[in-house]
C-alpha cells in the first residue's frame, strides 16, 4: 500500500516580464521572474496516495493560464516552492513533510 505520493510541477516564465502566479485553494500569490524556472511540489492527501483531482480524479494539478498570469490548483494536501535548483522560494510549507524531489 503506497502512503504518499509527491508530484511536481515546473513553470517557465519565457517572458520579459514577471508572470503573476497564485496557487489555489490557499490564495498564495507569487511572482515568477523573467526567463526563470519554478517548482510546485505537492504530497497526497489520501492515505492510499491518490489525488483528489478535479477533471479526471487522478491529478495533482490543474493550470490555467491568462496572459500575463496564471493560476495553479494544488490537489494535494500542501505545497511548496522552489526554484529549477531546489531552492526555497516560500518559506511556508503548509505543513508539507520534508521538502525533496519526485523520485
Amino acid at each position: 500500500m503506497v502512503t504518499e505520493r509527491t508530484a511536481r510541477l515546473l513553470l517557465s516564465n519565457g517572458g520579459e516580464a514577471a508572470l503573476e502566479m497564485t496557487v489555489e485553494p490557499w490564495a498564495e500569490t507569487h511572482q515568477i521572474p523573467p526567463k526563470r524556472t519554478w517548482v510546485v511540489v505537492t504530497h497526497s492527501s489520501a492515505a492510499d496516495g491518490s489525488w483528489a483531482g478535479v477533471l479526471h480524479g487522478d491529478e495533482p494539478f490543474q493550470v490555467d493560464h491568462r496572459p500575463e498570469s496564471l493560476t495553479v490548483w494544488v490537489n494535494g494536501n500542501c505545497f511548496h516552492l522552489g526554484d529549477a535548483d531546489g531552492t526555497a522560494i516560500d518559506a511556508a510549507d503548509w505543513q508539507c513533510p520534508a521538502r525533496g524531489s519526485a523520485p
